[in-house]
């Protein structure tokens, strides 16, 4: 038998000993660590940036604030900024407010509540009754309802509270499918509606809508609501601003609820006196 040469033979030994040695793969983060250090010649090596560095970014902020208990994601968004606070110090400086309730009252604690005050092209209004179901404001010529552009907030059955267009037809007020509002937002709270939104100052010329850049009587109602729906205001005659209102001009209006006009009528105030007087002098 012929003797192999000494190359081949030390040829055949490299390849049994590579061929019974597990071949390890490398990992990303070894070849990121080449790529980063130094090439076959020593020079710099590149390293790649990461391709998907945002996606990367939103799932583990989304792995460290949504997850719940049993470790899946939340099916919905992260949560809005909550409703803003009415500022009743804001009140006849840089917009305009009617209350309506117990002398001293804010838009937390008034029977009604009501703001106004322009932004650009529109005019933003924030409402508030002290009720479960919904609050309005009409738009009227002549203090009467009838023929009335109504805005109201409603509070629904899954808790939400929605802005509607209505139009006063006689003393029933009928859902106008066509709603000039924007920007809507509204929370129920402490068995209060409250809701703020934005209508354009001016509109196309209809039956159902009034420009609010003229002069309007403010029809204030409240009431509760079924499933959604409006139903009669809670109280039978619901107060009217006792003159045209205009969003030109930032006034604070006052109106005492029922309960509290008693004392402000001059026979009240003249049976007082005289009870008064009575008590000090006694009787003889």
């Amino acid at each position: 038998m012929e003797m192999l040469p000494l190359r081949r033979l030390l040829h055949l030994l490299v390849l049994l000993i590579h061929c019974g040695r597990p071949e390890v793969a490398s990992s990303p983060t070894e070849e990121g660590a080449l790529r980063g250090g130094h090439g076959e010649h020593g020079e710099p090596g590149h390293q790649e940036p990461h391709k998907d560095s945002y996606s990367t970014f939103a799932s583990e902020f989304l792995e460290s604030r949504y997850l719940p208990d049993d470790g899946y994601p939340f099916p919905t968004a992260p949560p809005v900024d909550p409703f803003a606070r009415i500022k009743v110090s804001d009140c006849g400086v840089t917009k305009g407010c009617i209350r309506y309730g117990k002398p001293g009252c804010d838009a937390d604690t008034c029977d009604y509540f009501l703001s106004y005050r322009r932004i650009g092209t529109d005019v933003e209004y924030e409402m508030s009754a002290d009720t479960d179901g919904w609050v309005a404001v009409g738009f009227s010529s002549d203090k009467k309802m009838g023929g009335d552009d109504v805005m109201g907030c409603v509070h629904d059955d899954n808790g939400r509270v929605r802005i509607h267009h209505f139009y006063n037809v006689g003393q029933w007020a009928k859902e106008i499918k066509r709603n000039p509002a924007r920007d809507e937002e509204g929370i129920f709270e402490n068995n209060r509606v409250t809701c703020r939104f934005k209508r354009p100052l001016y509109v196309p010329r209809e039956e159902t809508l009034v420009d609010l850049h003229l002069s309007w009587y403010y029809l204030f109602a409240w009431g509760p609501a079924i499933q959604g729906s409006i139903t009669r205001h809670d109280i039978d005659s619901p107060p009217v601003s006792d003159h045209m209102i205009s969003i030109y001009k930032y006034e604070d209006i006052f109106m005492p609820s029922t309960a509290y006009q008693t004392f402000n009528s001059p026979l009240c105030l003249l049976l007082i006196v005289a009870l008064t007087f009575y008590l000090l002098m006694g009787t003889p």
